[in-house]
């Protein structure tokens, strides 16, 4: 979901951006460098269950988990102060359904980690 978001971004902006402002922009271009290291937590921690070493899963999954969690924090605290979610044209609900769509995965991998 990462690769497809980020590939989208950079190819057809306007499908996933919920605002053209200089500000909105900068602040979303801010963000690849944080989802690669999540996206990196998530290869390791699936390169460690295949492999069946559950202590680094237990790991990679929990850095995974904290990382996404962050990066929602960072990202509705953005939208709510700046209203993202409020705007017209169903650009503010694609916005609010990433953010939650984050955090669902961020409270999944947290509750796998202990168990896988």
């Amino acid at each position: 979901m990462i690769v497809a978001y980020w590939a989208v971004w950079f190819t057809d902006r306007p499908l996933l951006a919920s605002s053209t402002t200089r500000g909105y922009l900068d602040f979303e271009n801010a963000f690849p460098l944080a989802d690669a290291w999540l996206t990196a937590a998530l290869l390791l921690a699936a390169a460690a269950c295949l492999s069946e070493r559950a202590a680094t899963a237990r790991l990679w999954l929990t850095v995974a988990a904290g990382s996404g969690v962050y990066l929602f924090s960072m990202d509705v605290l953005y939208d709510l102060e700046h209203r993202v979610w409020f705007t017209g044209g169903g650009a503010g609900v694609v916005e609010a359904v990433i953010n939650l769509l984050t955090l669902a995965m961020s409270v999944l991998l947290w509750r796998l980690a202990p168990r896988r």
